[in-house]
């Protein structure tokens, strides 16, 4: 691993529903708009180009943390009932068989097993959200699963396990959903309670490290839990990235709306007193 002088911040963030930014799905165009300002500004944000991205997307669980080696990976459609539009979408980001043998070594150092599969391609957790930041593919990208169970502790293991990756110029991304119960569409009561978990976790999330960590562990007893997330599987990429932030503290980097639903994205990075 070839360190860099200059350390990546780690990045939770929500990817929306779907192809929202690239066909229409008759969402608010407030909604779409301010989400996907965000997500074109993230590497206007970073304080380097990063070597490559690492995400870690709530759209694939294997028995062990999995990383995609392939070099060219394709697209992987994993959502369903959209417009044709949708299953057309190009991107030419390139993976990286380097970043993801990096990747493998950070889990095997701590005694964590792994895998590698050469060809998966990229879901929409990865290929949605960064189609916005990268619209060119220019920057080498790799997606690591997540693990059966999902077990936050384990997660945030992984996370901590990965967190050298950020010296050597890697920008570790979890994308999933803060709040993500899709039997709630259209339901009333999905604001109010989107804004309950979202409190809570904010305050989680930009906690000092021991608080977060062993708040975002006992999630499930958060104010409107199971409400926000039936399954967590959206939730647990912040659990890696938590993990990767180390000390580092985590601040609010966005929030707004999608189907009225509160919410939020974080950043984490050292910050001067």
């Amino acid at each position: 691993m070839t360190l860099t002088s200059t350390r990546m911040p780690v990045l939770f963030l929500p990817h929306g529903g779907g192809p929202w930014p690239f066909v229409d799905l008759g969402l608010p165009r407030a909604e779409v708009h301010a989400l996907a300002t965000w997500l074109r500004e993230l590497p206007g944000r970073l304080p380097a180009p990063p070597k490559a991205v690492l995400v870690i997307s709530a759209h694939w669980e294997e028995s062990v943390p999995t990383v995609m080696s392939g070099v060219h990976p394709p697209l992987y459609f994993d959502y369903y009932g959209f417009p044709p539009a949708s299953y057309e979408l190009r991107w030419p980001a390139p993976g990286d068989p380097g970043v993801a043998a990096e990747v493998r070594g950070c889990l095997q150092r701590v005694g964590l097993l792994s895998a590698e599969n050469s060809s998966r391609g990229f879901d929409h957790g990865t290929f949605i959200p960064l189609m916005l930041a990268w619209p060119a593919g220019d920057v080498p990208v790799v997606q690591l699963s997540l693990k059966n169970g999902l077990d936050p502790a384990t997660h945030l293991a992984i996370g901590r396990a990965l967190a050298p990756l950020r010296e050597a110029g890697v920008l570790i991304v979890g994308s999933g959903m803060s709040f993500h119960n899709l039997r709630l569409i259209g339901d009333a009561r999905a604001a109010g309670l989107s804004t309950q978990f979202d409190a809570w976790l904010v305050e989680a999330a930009t906690a000092d490290a021991m608080t977060r960590d062993q708040a975002l562990t006992d999630w499930i007893n958060a104010p409107a839990a199971r409400a926000a997330h039936p399954r967590e599987e959206h939730l647990l990429p912040l659990m890696v990235v938590a993990g990767a932030a180390g000390p580092d503290r985590g601040v609010l980097d966005w929030t707004g709306t999608m189907l009225g639903w509160r919410l939020s994205g974080f950043r984490f990075e050292a910050r001067s007193p």
